[in-house]
């Protein structure tokens, strides 16, 4: 059935989509999570892989459709932890190195889109119900306003949502890089430390999950004590069990972030919000609610009540990016919405 029959009738598109569901990835620098969309907004069949794992991502994606059924797929849309410009993709936390269309052709595709996988986060906070998201202080969102993004995972994305007309644009970027700035002694500390490992500290070295470890190490060679070695989950548990230590550590990485997302909340004026994704945060649950986060996204000097208007969110849906890249590959196809 021709691409054309199926924009003229809808009940056959329906048909055709259910035989010939769409794939769709979001692959970060640790995991790559895998899911089919049979209709609109119908995603199921969710399998998480580990990159490390496969090879390749047409590795990677194989597995997938061999594990669910081997089912026929002609269109597939990846969002992805990385710039997304022209046909090479070369992943900044992992060693995958692929071409789009050389993906495209040994899979079979008649479509493979690429995106960043931030964008297509921001794509999906637009879909998201009451249910999926949790705020953490701030006022009402402006309808229409500039929404931001962020999220720490294995690094640190970002993105936007910016109205025009009657339809969302996601901003593309690579904000997690920016230089870190600290705010107080304790993080003039944990700079000092990091930079005895990189040239270059970006946000994203200390506000992204393995920046965790980083603020630990950095804590306890401040008080004399190697700490190396201890990674980030177990400084999240100990941090349950009353570590003073891992306890710091956390308030820190929380106060980073909230410096972080204070900086892309004025630089946006994203006064529909800042949403808040990644697989760190909502891990954290309470403990981040009640961290220095919200204090120190408002901590602007003459912009303190400004910021203190915006609300802040945590997305709690348990694959947002789904949604997002669902859209953007629909509108790469031609179709509205």
């Amino acid at each position: 059935m021709s691409e054309a029959t199926l924009n003229g009738d809808p009940v056959a598109r329906c048909a055709a989509r259910a035989a010939e569901p769409r794939l769709l990835a979001d692959i970060g620098g640790t995991h790559a999570r895998f899911a089919l969309e049979t209709a609109r907004g119908e995603i199921g069949n969710v399998r998480v892989y580990r990159c490390g794992d496969h090879a390749s991502v047409a590795d990677a994606m194989r597995a997938f459709l061999r594990d669910a059924g081997g089912a026929r797929v002609r269109h597939a849309a990846i969002a992805i932890a990385n710039p997304v410009d022209g046909d090479l993709v070369s992943m900044t936390n992992h060693d995958w190195r692929f071409s789009i269309d050389a993906t495209r052709r040994a899979l079979g595709f008649d479509t493979l889109h690429v995106v960043n996988d931030f964008a297509a986060l921001a794509m999906a906070v637009p879909h998201l119900s009451g249910e999926q998201r949790r705020q953490v202080g701030g006022g009402d969102v402006q309808p229409g306003g500039t929404i931001g993004v962020l999220g720490a995972g294995t690094g640190l994305g970002v993105s936007a949502l910016v109205r025009v007309g009657d339809a969302w644009a996601p901003l593309s970027g690579e904000g997690g890089h920016v230089s870190f700035a600290p705010a107080d002694e304790r993080e003039d500390a944990v700079l000092r430390y990091a930079r005895t490992r990189w040239p270059h500290v970006s946000f994203e070295r200390l506000a992204a999950g393995p920046g965790i470890a980083v603020i630990h190490a950095a804590l306890a060679a401040r008080d004399g004590v190697d700490a190396a070695g201890v990674d980030t989950a177990t400084i999240i548990e100990r941090s349950l069990a009353v570590d003073a230590r891992c306890i710091a550590t956390l308030d820190c990485f929380c106060g980073m972030l909230g410096t972080f997302a204070g900086n892309l909340a004025l630089t946006l004026g994203a006064t529909g919000g800042i949403y808040i994704g990644g697989g760190v945060v909502p891990r954290l649950g309470a403990r981040f609610d009640a961290s220095p986060f919200r204090a120190r996204f408002e901590a602007k000097g003459r912009f303190a009540g400004y910021l203190a208007r915006i609300p802040t969110f945590v997305i709690t849906a348990p694959h947002p990016a789904f949604t997002g890249v669902s859209r953007l590959l629909a509108r790469a196809l031609g179709e509205a919405g």
